[in-house]
């Protein structure tokens, strides 16, 4: 109320004497209205400066006002401060966010919603070949590799995607991108040459060792197999042929997997339409013969989609589940295998078995290379240890995933889900 007093008073002014002269004269309304119209005048300057004033951005000095005016423009006052602080701490803040992100080993685009360049740090050009001009062109005119583009088109951004530089074909980028705030994504590519490199020897290691122990291999089980025949069982040495050929075995078994394993890795993907409900009955065909015709398997087609892919491959994958399951459990004990459809358009392929289980401690891990869970067994189940990372590799060539239920003393259930866009 204080605010307005000084208009107030004016009001009062110019009506006491309005009214003391239309009490000789007359016309008070005419006199109203003449203070009306002064008020309304004075208000309009008012208004007009106030809107000079903040038409120059409320730059020089404040005008010298009182009453309600001056109030008002003590507030637009205090409101430009603010904005000049909150403006300055934002400059200082967007500054010490592109020195650390030039701090980065890592490139850094940031992407608006059309995929155009709204930011890029200094690495970005050593990598992607990027400058500050470029920035408002769309990303995929720039950086035109195929698999990119891909990846950008699919919008999946769970998994990350490995290009050669533009600028260098050398170096090898992993590319990610996140999304945040409202339709802008973060494109973060990382230098990943020398861990590819490590990669790649590695698995060439594995593969040319494997496949020299072939031969050897080969060799030692032709002997065995000779000097078994001649063996007639009396032998003090007939246990030691026996063991040597099992260890052979899987030996054999072993260099197998690990080629298979290689094979996986170097293997261009070249897939085709793969008839799933056909390839299940075979596999469990296969499977119940293993058994000396107990029929051990029982199949369910709750679908008959079928999945983009490489056959071979995932005939390895199901065909591992399936004999795990079977020698993980007793031999009277079945195994129920099925496909079937989700009702957002995936699929998934499910063993399950009423065997040992699997703690939980040990499922994270049960499908890195050569670890096997320690269960207590009345005896010892052969294995090479390869199956389950062998399954691990082909669903992530097929973009699917591997869930796995189980118990202590109850089975377990091994879940191989197939995106929707796989399905065909």
């Amino acid at each position: 109320m204080q605010r307005w007093q000084r208009e107030i008073n004016i009001a009062i002014a110019l009506l006491i004497p309005a009214l003391l002269l239309s009490f000789f004269v007359g016309h008070l309304s005419y006199f109203l209205w003449a203070i009306t119209l002064l008020l309304y005048i004075k208000q309009s300057i008012n208004v007009s400066r106030l809107e000079r004033w903040l038409s120059q951005g409320g730059r020089g000095e404040r005008p010298d006002f009182k009453g309600i005016w001056g109030d008002i423009y003590y507030h637009f006052y205090k409101i430009r401060k603010s904005q000049k602080r909150q403006k300055k701490k934002l400059g200082k803040m967007l500054d010490g966010f592109r020195k650390s992100t030039s701090a980065l080993p890592d490139a850094i685009v940031v992407l608006g919603s059309n995929g155009e360049i709204e930011w890029s740090n200094k690495v970005a050009y050593d990598y992607l070949g990027l400058k500050r001009s470029d920035n408002g062109q769309r990303i995929p005119n720039l950086v035109r590799h195929p698999l990119f583009i891909q990846y950008l088109k699919d919008q999946d951004y769970h998994n990350k995607v490995c290009i050669p530089s533009p600028i260098n074909e050398n170096m090898i980028l992993q590319i990610g991108i996140f999304p945040y705030g409202a339709g802008l994504r973060l494109l973060m590519a990382q230098d990943v040459t020398h861990l590819k490199n490590i990669e790649r020897m590695r698995t060439d290691f594995v593969a040319n060792v494997s496949h020299e122990l072939r031969t050897p291999i080969t060799v030692l089980r032709g002997y065995l197999e000779t000097l078994q025949e001649l063996d007639d069982g009396a032998s003090p040495y007939t246990r030691s042929f026996q063991n040597m050929a099992a260890q052979t075995e899987r030996m054999q078994a072993l260099i197998d997997d690990l080629l298979l394993l290689a094979r996986l890795e170097s293997k261009t993907k070249k897939f085709e339409c793969v008839n799933i409900p056909d390839l299940l009955v075979q596999v469990c065909q296969e499977s119940d013969l293993l058994e000396k015709d107990e029929r051990r398997v029982e199949l369910v087609l709750d679908s008959r989609a079928n999945v983009r892919g490489d056959m071979e491959e995932l005939r390895s994958a199901f065909s591992n589940l399936l004999v795990n399951a079977m020698k993980y459990s007793q031999p009277s004990s079945p195994v129920k295998v099925s496909w079937r459809g989700k009702p957002d358009g995936s699929v998934y392929f499910e063993v399950e078995d009423f065997g040992d289980g699997i703690s939980s401690v040990d499922i994270p891990r049960i499908t890195e290379r050569f670890y096997r869970a320690e269960v207590k067994r009345n005896q010892k189940i052969p294995g090479t240890g390869l199956g389950l990372a062998i399954v691990k590799h082909v669903l992530v060539r097929h973009d699917a995933k591997l869930d796995i239920e189980s118990q202590l003393g109850k089975g377990s259930k091994f879940r191989c889900v197939f995106p929707r866009q796989r399905v065909c």
